[in-house]
């Protein structure tokens, strides 16, 4: 894993450009995404340079060093990731050519010599992996850009006035000298919104994210760009669909599956340096430990964090399932005044504004682990691919009900959202002592109360879909200069998908890769973590969607076909109880170790400065949570992540050195 930057240079910029300092600036700002080695490379005449921060992980020795170039010196690659098939890639280059003479045994010679032979789209295509990268054609003159197929690994990429620049992370142009940012206001209103900022927007206005499964090409001679899919999610699912068996149950639909999940998490286990593995508890974690200790010949090191809060502490069960396993686990737990040793870090480590409070948690894990650990595996992106959350399988059996009825009737359903939170009331409501009691989060009274709310007013399944992702309906109202876009899209290829399926799809390509995987990178980056997803691999995804819809949601529970498999390892009792998530009490927290903190960032003073949100409905709004009558815990936590990001870039603006200890 690391970190890569370059620049692009517009023909008659001149050297001075690329000689200023800026690239090796650029790669300083990702130090912490690769602190083994570094190297850059640079030609003053194409006007292009590249850079590279080495977390080494597989050929610790410097033929696996980056920028890498092609023997023949035409091509030249930077490249951030793990091309997990990669000696299967090998052994296909030497067929028909006898023994190739390989410098090392790194996936980047793999991968660039790949491309020599295929092209790049043809070798992506192939490969099966986690990556961003930038490789320059001297002979076409051509900078190419590319992501991996889920969105796994970040690039994002600036127009500037003198040229292009791209990076990792976004704080990394802060060193290019004529970097002058601009906030975006439709990426405000997402943000605001929603707690992240998607790929297809960026905080910053002439910044944006190249999009998972694509390359984009631009050519500086002639300022031409070319963005075209290699293999995109949707290319995923239609080779799924057309190579399964769809509208029947397979007969063993677990053993094929488990026999994928197997061979993609022993090449996931491939590595250099010391390994282990995120295991909460739930099903996806625990398939992953469960399925790694089958493959190894020693117990592996697993990692959990405890909260003291019951409704959202699953480290007894994550305890108990290690000890079944015989693995070496590691438990941390988070106490409440311990997030405020973390939430200080938040707005250097993440690089855009972001705001899901289980990157607290997220953070302090990947610290620890990476006390022990170099690479991690994790259970992200079970949920998505296998159907494991509520709204898959609940929202179409409920919007098939509430469809049918006609719409003045319907509205009367967003009184029940309305009674539900007055009777549920603050944090000692009746009905919130009764979901206390049950052993669930209290977040649970509240996504019921706003799903009815939402459902009411929905005219579409997709409308539903759109409003469920939300914190608030109206965040303009928050902003002091209020813009209106709206971030809806609809992409393609999902027409023939049935309701479940669809929210399956849409979550893949837009709450995984604008979320999860943004928490996950950037959280385990700046502890120069390294984690791997084996449910996100291509031959995974595949093998899920070529199942029907059955083997993954079946009798109002989803994960069907990985539950199946797990029952195989650990006894079902340990596995049974009502899905938690990975979530910390926010609501609770801001009213109490956390409200000082929050008093200083949402002051008017401090608001006013920044010149973002209106500080009377954000007090407004912040008053009546601290006073227990609502609670606003999501929306708080994004305008105090936006404002906890503003004040980093403040800094950040008024420094463009950084010094490396």
């Amino acid at each position: 894993m690391c970190g890569i930057a370059g620049l692009l240079a517009k023909p008659g910029t001149g050297t001075d450009w690329l000689a200023a300092g800026g690239l090796e600036k650029m790669a300083a700002r990702l130090f912490h995404r690769g602190p083994d080695d570094h190297g850059l490379w640079i030609d003053v005449s194409s006007g292009i340079g590249l850079a590279h921060r080495r977390l080494a992980v597989i050929d610790l020795s410097a033929a696996g060093a980056q920028p890498m170039a092609s023997c023949d010196g035409r091509l030249v690659l930077v490249y951030n990731g793990e091309i997990y098939n990669h000696l299967d890639l090998r052994d296909e280059l030497a067929v028909g050519v006898g023994s190739i003479a390989w410098r090392g045994h790194s996936d980047t010679e793999t991968l660039l010599m790949g491309i020599c032979r295929w092209g790049l789209a043809e070798t992506l295509r192939k490969a099966a992996g986690m990556f961003a990268l930038a490789l320059w054609d001297s002979r076409e003159g051509v900078l190419s850009l590319a992501r991996d197929r889920m969105g796994e690994k970040p690039l994002h990429v600036a127009k500037l006035k003198k040229g292009w620049a791209f990076a990792s992370e976004l704080q990394a142009f802060r060193a290019v000298p004529d970097f002058a940012p601009v906030l975006d206001g439709g990426a405000l209103t997402e943000f605001l919104a929603t707690g992240v900022v998607s790929d297809r927007m960026c905080i910053w206005k002439d910044v944006r994210k190249v999009r998972p499964g694509s390359i984009l090409q631009i050519k500086p001679q002639t300022g031409e760009e070319r963005i075209f899919d290699y293999n995109s999610f949707t290319d995923l699912v239609r080779a799924g669909r057309n190579g399964g068996r769809r509208g029947r149950i397979e007969p063993n639909p677990a053993d094929k599956v488990e026999e994928v999940l197997k061979n993609v998490i022993r090449s996931q286990m491939i590595s250099d340096v010391p390994l282990g593995c995120f295991l909460s508890g739930g099903i996806d974690s625990s398939l992953v430990a469960a399925l790694m200790r089958q493959c190894a010949d020693r117990p592996i090191r697993t990692f959990t964090i405890a909260f003291d809060d019951f409704g959202y502490d699953e480290s007894v069960h994550a305890e108990r399932i290690a000890e079944h396993l015989g693995m070496d686990h590691n438990t941390y737990r988070l106490h409440e005044e311990d997030a405020l040793e973390i939430i200080p870090d938040l707005g250097r480590v993440y690089g855009e504004a972001f705001a899901d409070s289980s990157q607290i948690p997220t953070l302090l894990l990947c610290r620890r682990a990476r006390e022990h650990v170099t690479v991690a595996l994790t259970g992200d992106g079970g949920d998505e691919i296998f159907g494991g959350y509520n709204r898959h399988v609940m929202v179409p059996r409920l919007w098939a009900r509430m469809a049918r009825i006609p719409a003045p009737l319907r509205r009367h359903a967003g009184f029940i959202g309305k009674i539900i939170q007055r009777v549920g009331g603050g944090s000692s409501g009746v009905m919130r002592a009764l979901v206390r009691r049950a052993g669930l989060p209290t977040t649970t009274l509240d996504r019921a109360s706003r799903f009815g709310e939402i459902a009411a007013r929905a005219t579409s399944f997709a409308e539903l879909y759109w409003a469920l992702t939300r914190h608030m309906d109206d965040p303009t109202l928050l902003l002091a200069s209020p813009e209106t876009e709206r971030c809806d899209f609809a992409p393609p290829g999902l027409d023939e998908l049935v309701p479940e399926e669809w929210l399956m799809a849409m979550d893949t390509l837009t709450y995984l890769p604008g979320d999860i995987l943004v928490k996950v990178d950037r959280a385990a980056m700046s502890a120069s973590l390294e984690t791997r997803a084996p449910y996100l691999d291509r031959r995974t995804v595949e093998a899920a969607w070529s199942l029907p819809l059955e083997a993954r949601i079946r009798n109002g529970n989803g994960k069907r076909v990985l539950r199946d498999i797990l029952y195989r390892y650990v006894p079902q009792a340990l596995l049974e109880r009502p899905k938690q998530g990975f979530a910390v009490p926010i609501d609770r927290w801001l009213r109490g170790p956390l409200m000082s903190w929050a008093d200083k960032l949402l002051s008017r003073d401090l608001i006013e400065e920044y010149g973002v949100l209106a500080s009377e409905p954000v007090e407004m709004l912040w008053s009546v949570h601290k006073k227990n009558r609502a609670n606003h815990g999501a929306t708080l936590w994004s305008l105090l992540m936006l404002q906890a990001w503003l004040q980093e870039q403040a800094a950040q603006a008024e420094c463009r050195e950084v010094v490396i200890l």
